[in-house]
């Protein structure tokens, strides 16, 4: 067990999706309902906040320069300042419906799973866009679409629908994900699985929803940590810093006593002994 040490002030009301790319100023995050994504400046410390949609849901470097995003109901390109932003045609006109999280493939596709506002039971979808723009949808009948990664070796992918408790593994292969199966069961007093990544063992760390903590697991779903988080909606995690040793962990104030945990919607840093893995990037054609 490490110490979950405190970074910033509570600046999101729903902070989710870290990423840190050696590429940008410092570690990026998005505040996701209010559409901003936040950037912890490595230098100095401060924060600054860009305003990209009316959803910020999750954002991963291109290569060449530049990111890309999803925002509310699709995918948007903008500069590495995340100054100019320019969205791609909206993939539904449902208002009921949006973005909430997602990650790149080996190969340099861009995903990102929907969900209901309301939570609706398979409203959602897994939606990918290759590198020439074009979207597909992957997987549908999704709840709540949520953590999304590859294992070390880029054979397996890692996969949270949150109300189903589980982390899904496929084999991944030519593009495609295949046979999917249960690797993870997380039982509900503990939480519910949020977002994830994965350590340069090949061990999943998951974020627990309403569990206060972040789980580590064994590639083969055995629980192999717990590392408590003083904040109770506790939604991503990624690995950082110059040695990517350190596990910055992101928090929501949605739906929490603000008394009892006046942290919540801050980021936290852990030091878990272990390394992660680079961000895969988005690759475009050509």
């Amino acid at each position: 067990m490490t110490h979950a040490e405190q970074i910033t002030d509570p600046l999101a009301h729903h902070g989710e999706g870290p990423v840190w790319h050696p590429g940008w100023p410092g570690l990026r995050w998005v505040d996701m309902l209010a559409g901003d994504v936040l950037t912890l400046h490595a230098g100095t410390g401060a924060v600054t906040r860009s305003h990209v949609g009316s959803v910020a849901a999750a954002l991963r470097p291109c290569r060449g320069g530049g990111a890309i995003l999803a925002v509310e109901r699709g995918f948007a390109f903008a500069d590495d300042a995340l100054q100019r932003v320019r969205p791609l045609p909206e993939l539904w006109s449902d208002p009921g419906v949006r973005m909430n999280e997602g990650g790149c493939d080996p190969d340099g596709r861009f995903y990102c799973g929907s969900m209901a506002y309301r939570e609706t039971p398979g409203a959602g979808a897994l939606h990918r866009i290759d590198g020439h723009g074009r979207v597909t949808t992957v997987l549908s009948d999704v709840t709540i679409s949520n953590g999304l990664h590859w294992s070390p070796d880029g054979t397996t992918a890692y996969y949270v629908d949150t109300p189903t408790q589980r982390v899904d593994a496929f084999d991944y292969a030519d593009g495609a994900l295949r046979r999917r199966r249960p690797l993870v069961h997380v039982p509900a007093e503990r939480g519910a699985p949020d977002g994830l990544t994965v350590d340069a063992e090949g061990c999943l760390w998951v974020a627990l929803w309403g569990g206060g903590a972040v789980h580590r697991y064994r590639p083969d779903g055995r629980l192999a940590e717990v590392h408590p988080v003083p904040a109770p909606r506790v939604t991503a995690c990624t690995f950082g810093g110059p040695r990517l040793d350190e596990l910055y962990v992101t928090t929501s104030r949605v739906s929490t006593d603000l008394d009892r945990h006046p942290a919540a919607g801050a980021v936290f840093r852990l030091r878990p002994g272990v390394r992660g893995l680079p961000v895969l990037p988005y690759v475009r054609a050509g």
